[in-house]
């Protein structure tokens, strides 16, 4: 359910999941109101779970719907980041989004020592293959969450195994640029 409640009311959804609230965007991530124009000269930006996770109207997307889980919120605000980047150079020249790569990477709980691990998932229905089930996937989960937090802290580990998956060379699916970024 969106906890958006402190955005003003033109910039939120009337519907998507949880019945609406999540904050409309452009494909620059800028935050927008409900006709679609800029909100706040378009300084703000909205990434990850927060945001509307979509850009057009089935069934034909701008951008189909972003899974509201960890890795698409990370690449997202990437993107951001890198339109601030260009916004403060004083260039209106924005870099748009794209459905990230990781985004079809689910590891999903079932309990304390259950768990299951689907890849290669996109917008269409039934796609991925789940390729990690029962302990194996929650010992894999286990393994994600320490690694994640050690990264954050700015631990070896964490951050040696993270790397290589925002710095990936090759996108295999996804909608962005098959080659880096």
């Amino acid at each position: 359910k969106a906890s958006n409640y402190f955005m003003p009311a033109e910039t939120l959804s009337d519907k998507g999941p949880g019945g609406g609230g999540w904050i409309h965007f452009n494909k620059y991530m800028q935050v927008t109101k409900k006709d679609g124009t800029v909100w706040c000269d378009g300084t703000i930006f909205a990434v990850g779970d927060c945001n509307y996770g979509c850009l057009g109207a089935p069934p034909n997307w701008e951008m189909p719907p972003v899974p509201k889980i960890s890795y698409p919120g990370e690449e997202q605000a990437l993107h951001a980041v890198n339109n601030v980047k260009i916004m403060a150079k004083g260039s209106t020249k924005l870099k748009p989004t794209w459905w990230p790569w990781g985004a079809g990477m689910f590891a999903t709980s079932l309990g304390p020592h259950d768990a299951c691990f689907v890849l290669a998932a996109n917008h269409e229905k039934g796609s991925g293959y789940m390729v990690n089930w029962w302990i194996p996937a929650a010992l894999q989960k286990e393994i994600i969450e320490s690694t994640k937090i050690n990264e954050c802290k700015n631990g070896c580990i964490g951050i040696l195994i993270w790397h290589f998956v925002h710095h990936t060379p090759v996108h295999l699916f996804g909608g962005g640029p098959r080659w880096g970024y």
